[in-house]
């Protein structure tokens, strides 16, 4: 049976677009961002306290992340990216209410539930969705555009921080950014999903340990999965870990803290337009590609050492060049992707990030107890190089093909 749709066929993408970018912009249109590891330190937090909360977020993250993947593989994906912002919003309200140690703790801990019900579950809709609607070339640009349109409201909220803080004190950014999380969760619960509920529901068809058999079995059996999974992976987990550090450097530069969300802006301001230039990027060669990240790598050591709020430009063009390849390396996996379990596969590869992660936040912690933020950040910029070179070689241009996938799997 057909069911009317609120948006006319020829403009069902553009449709998906406009709500997708709505949940992306609430998503990250809040002010704590450049703040709340400032606002942890005036609280008595040191440098290894804050970095022990994100080994907290990382490791909640790790544990969620598959399970997460595998619910959006077996229920609703728009149910869980409807929760997802509600406890992150219920986070920042413990933050509000009780702050210390261990209200931030639990509060990392609702923030990293909620980033995982999200992670896998949103690329998962969207690719299926533009799929459906025969438009899944599409799906690079729609994320870039979506990426830029989170980057460009991190940047406004991230410009705004300041002039909110001055007028309305802390209250007003908690509010604000409780507030956000709140609007994100009605903006997902106006994105289409159509699937089969039979399926959904788990009553018939594949339930949640087939459905992982089939995730694990994709990437034990395509090396182009497994490969782009591995890029995808170092990529993401680097520059994100450094991203929560950048407010650190931005006062190590000797900056008054009203100054340290606009240096934070500048930063961002990179990542919006990496994320812009998705398509662009998509015509360039391995060999281009590997090349820019080499730069970048450099750009950011060059950036982060010199010490001066001139520096943020170079660490801002670096940034660029990190989402763009990030972007890129997420297309390239959804690419590949071929059988059910696509959430699952997102979430192993987030899993994946988490654990790089966690090992990036304990490596930042211990550097930093001997070297200054400006060190630690070009110290932790040399695996791009890695990854550079991992890039310039001319990977598989098609997937392998899974020979007796569904046979093994028990999902066609």
């Amino acid at each position: 049976m057909l069911t009317a749709s609120p948006c006319p066929p020829d403009t069902r993408v553009r449709c998906l677009e406009r709500k997708l970018y709505a949940y992306a912009g609430f998503k990250d249109f809040v002010l704590l961002y450049p703040l709340y590891a400032l606002l942890f330190a005036e609280n008595g937090l040191t440098t290894a306290d804050i970095s022990s909360l994100f080994a907290i977020w990382c490791v909640v993250g790790l544990l969620v992340e598959v399970p997460s993947g595998v619910w959006a593989d077996t229920v609703s994906r728009r149910a869980l990216m409807v929760v997802g912002p509600l406890l992150t919003g219920a986070g920042f309200a413990l933050w509000a209410v009780t702050p210390s140690y261990a209200a931030y703790a639990a509060g990392f801990t609702l923030w990293a539930v909620g980033s995982a019900l999200r992670s896998g579950s949103t690329e998962a809709l969207v690719h299926d969705e533009l799929e459906r609607l025969g438009a899944a070339d599409r799906y690079g640009r729609v994320m870039g555009r979506a990426a830029a349109v989170g980057m460009a409201a991190t940047a406004f909220a991230t410009a705004a921080a300041a002039p909110a803080l001055a007028l309305g004190g802390h209250a007003l950014v908690w509010g604000a950014s409780i507030g956000a999380c709140v609007l994100c969760a009605a903006a997902g619960a106006t994105l289409p999903e159509h699937r089969d509920r039979t399926r959904a529901k788990g009553t018939e068809g594949p339930g949640y340990l087939a459905t992982l058999r089939a995730g694990l079995f994709e990437v034990r059996g395509s090396r182009p999965v497994r490969h782009t999974m591995v890029l995808a992976v170092v990529i993401t987990s680097l520059w994100g870990v450094l991203d929560e550090y950048v407010p650190l450097l931005a006062a190590s530069t000797g900056v008054a803290t009203e100054t340290v969300p606009l240096l934070v802006l500048v930063v961002w301001v990179g990542v919006t337009a990496g994320s812009l230039l998705v398509t662009a990027g998509e015509r360039l060669s391995a060999r281009a590609l590997g090349t820019l990240v080499a730069a970048a790598a450099c750009a950011l050591g060059a950036g982060a050492l010199s010490g001066t709020p001139f520096g943020f430009v170079l660490v801002g063009a670096a940034f660029l060049v990190f989402q763009l390849a990030d972007v890129l390396a997420d297309a390239r996996l959804q690419a590949a992707i071929i059988g059910p379990s696509r959430a699952t596969v997102t979430s192993l590869t987030g899993l994946g990030t988490s654990l790089a992660s966690l090992v990036a936040y304990g490596a930042y912690a211990a550097l930093s107890q001997h070297a200054s933020h400006g060190v630690v950040f070009a110290l932790l910029s040399l695996p791009y190089l890695a990854v550079a070179v991992a890039m310039g070689r001319r990977g598989p241009a098609r997937h392998d093909v899974l020979e007796g996938w569904g046979n093994r799997t028990g999902l066609r």
